[in-house]
């Protein structure tokens, strides 16, 4: 590309890019991943690319370049501090893998263990506990300060199904024209809709004015 007058644009925009990323290899630099070879503005620079970014990834056998590691064995048993060199002939003798599970430590930790199987047991140990997190969601119960005893009975009920999931209800009163005027004195309704569902809820936010509504929060009571 040849940088004339005409290309100053393009220039400056392509410039701007180039800061641009350098900036973010910056903010993830890792001084023990591969080089990466990048071209600025015409010049070559070496820069480091952070092959640790993503959480689940493991410095494997000729990727551990510290200096010395703490190493454990296969059944878990302290083996010492010796040369990252000869932590990996001792895996490769052992027809296993060397493995830094702990790379903030000084030294850093590195276990001999099947590669293989120990992501395996990663993939499956987090498939499980994603299967036991459970999503609460925020169910909004409307009412009205005229609401009749059969209403309020159906809308407890359906509360307390909510509560029941594990779920948040959030309970609205809403307040019309001159309901307004005396919006306190209904503050009553929430509080009785509380206690009818003290076995299973607890108040999570006291009732509250916000605009023409009041609002209140239960939450599932723990055991």
């Amino acid at each position: 590309m040849s940088w004339n007058a005409g290309g100053d644009r393009r220039r400056k925009h392509l410039l701007r890019n180039v800061n641009g990323a350098v900036e973010d290899f910056e903010k993830q630099w890792n001084p023990q991943g591969p080089l990466l070879l990048f071209l600025c503005a015409g010049r070559r620079t070496l820069l480091r690319e952070d092959t640790a970014i993503n959480n689940n990834f493991f410095y494997v056998n000729e990727q551990i370049r510290d200096r010395e590691v703490r190493v454990i064995g296969e059944h878990g048993e302290m083996i010492g501090i010796m040369s990252s060199q000869d932590a990996l002939k001792a895996a490769q003798e052992a027809g296993l893998d060397l493995v830094k599970v702990s790379p903030n430590a000084k030294p850093p930790v590195c276990k001999i263990i099947d590669y293989g199987k120990f992501r395996y047991e990663q993939a499956r140990k987090e498939k499980e506990a994603k299967k036991k997190q459970k999503v609460t969601e925020i169910k909004e119960i409307r009412m009205s300060p005229n609401i009749d005893t059969n209403d309020l009975q159906t809308k407890t009920a359906a509360a307390r199904k909510f509560l029941e999931r594990g779920d948040r209800v959030k309970i609205t009163l809403r307040f019309r024209g001159r309901e307004m005027a005396h919006m306190n004195a209904h503050m009553h309704i929430l509080t009785d809709f509380a206690n009818s569902l003290t076995d299973i809820a607890i108040v999570e936010k006291a009732p509250k004015v916000e605009g023409r509504t009041m609002t209140m929060f239960l939450t599932q009571k723990k055991n």
